[in-house]
């Protein structure tokens, strides 16, 4: 079981690294419990949570993921404010801007949060994973099947880029869940 207590205890063990606060990074693979982690760690703090979901440009935005990190957080690295725009789904656009103030901590989490690009802010990176069965299970549970070919490509672009990143690697902390068996 993943303990946000742990991830927030190690966060708040290190020194600032965004500017005076700082960054808690979930990444990991889709559908293995990253939401789930970052929400009882945003629950046990007054941390503000930023979904990188909100921040692709659609199903094939993640490569642009890194560099809009990059936007975002470092202004805030030098003291100064910033702002994100959040990717509307279903109109397929970029819609309204939300402010970012310096300060206190912020959990990042999402596919490719924790890019090696943005390694100087990060306080602390956590990875999550699960086995790509139930992780595709969890997925379509939430979607419907009709999204299972985005699905299935999205499984293997987020292959590729943590083999890329080597985001496991880099992690200070690791978690499993889930079984490897379909339900």
């Amino acid at each position: 079981m993943i303990d946000p207590q742990e991830v927030l205890a190690h966060a708040l063990s290190r020194r600032p690294t965004l500017g005076p606060g700082r960054l808690v990074c979930i990444d990991g693979l889709a559908g293995s419990g990253k939401t789930t982690l970052a929400l009882g760690v945003a629950a046990a703090t007054p941390a503000r949570l930023l979904h990188t979901d909100e921040l692709l440009e659609g199903w094939g935005g993640l490569p642009g993921l890194a560099a809009t990190l990059d936007r975002v957080l470092r202004p805030l690295s030098e003291g100064r404010a910033s702002s994100w725009t959040r990717w509307d789904w279903h109109a397929s656009a970029w819609a309204e801007s939300y402010p970012l103030s310096p300060g206190g901590l912020l959990v990042v989490e999402g596919v490719g949060a924790a890019p090696a690009r943005i390694d100087d802010l990060v306080t602390t990176r956590v990875w999550v994973e699960a086995p790509r069965d139930e992780r595709l299970r969890r997925g379509l549970a939430r979607d419907g099947e009709q999204m299972r070919p985005q699905w299935e490509q999205w499984l293997d672009d987020e292959e590729a880029l943590h083999a890329r990143e080597r985001t496991r690697d880099r992690a200070d902390l690791v978690y499993e869940t889930g079984s490897s068996t379909s339900a």
